[in-house]
């Protein structure tokens, strides 16, 4: 009998260390992010993503990157993946340092999909570490949320990304804690950031004597009616579907 309850305690703790090992493997992403985000801190890098220091640093940036313009839109990509990630709110500097840096459209591209990776990997760290303890919690809730996120997540998405009424880190953490899958996710981030990628890439394209000049550009230019309409015409477009399934679904009851 000692035998069968001594092997018994040795399955029981050999499951709690399996459980264990598991809870911190999928902390370990999380963890990561917030160990960089510490560092960037303590390096003073969001002191220096500032205006200032784009007009002070304009020249050298120009000469690496007509010196070796690949690498460059590279790096820059990569760059801006990683503040992204790290939830740095630089993204509409870094969007008009790429239209600055690279022309229109080359930056345009380049930010966007430099904001779509950064954002899956903080979409994925959050709802690896994350997720499974808030389903355990609010699991009757998450039951009910999750068909209509599995269904019309990509539309909600969409029109988030292209009304800029909320921070960008914000909505790339919120899908991740309702369990919304990737695809759908990186999907809805690469169109909707699109349109104010070419924005911010457009007026950093012509920025370079604003800056020479001691000057800063007018990025309130998003929330003007020639650009806010457009973008809302598009959010409702991407609310259509939605729309038309809740009108059947009403037609039907």
């Amino acid at each position: 009998m000692g035998g069968l309850s001594g092997k018994r305690r040795r399955r029981h703790s050999a499951g709690l260390g399996a459980k264990d090992g598991h809870a911190i493997l999928r902390l370990l992403p999380l963890l990561v992010l917030l160990i960089a985000v510490a560092a960037a801190v303590l390096l003073g890098i969001p002191g220096r993503l500032s205006w200032s220091s784009l007009a002070a640093q304009q020249a050298a940036l120009e000469a690496v990157v007509q010196a070796h313009p690949a690498a460059s839109l590279l790096l820059y990509t990569l760059g801006y993946a990683a503040l992204v990630a790290l939830s740095m709110p630089a993204g509409t500097l870094l969007t008009v340092s790429g239209g600055l840096l690279f022309g229109t459209l080359p930056g345009a591209v380049a930010a966007t999909v430099g904001a779509t990776l950064g954002a899956c990997v903080l979409f994925l760290a959050v709802r690896l570490a994350l997720h499974p303890v808030l389903a355990r919690r609010a699991g009757p809730l998450l039951g009910r949320i999750r068909p209509g996120l599995e269904r019309d997540g990509f539309s909600y998405l969409l029109v988030l990304r292209l009304i800029p009424a909320f921070p960008f880190w914000l909505v790339n953490l919120a899908p991740a804690l309702a369990g919304m899958r990737l695809l759908p996710y990186a999907a809805a981030t690469l169109l909707g950031v699109i349109p104010a990628a070419l924005v911010f890439a457009s007026l950093g394209a012509g920025l370079g004597g604003v800056l020479a000049a001691g000057g800063k550009p007018d990025v309130d230019v998003i929330f003007t009616p020639r650009i806010l309409l457009p973008l809302a015409g598009l959010a409702v477009l991407a609310l259509l579907p939605v729309l038309w399934r809740r009108c059947r679904k009403g037609s039907h009851a």
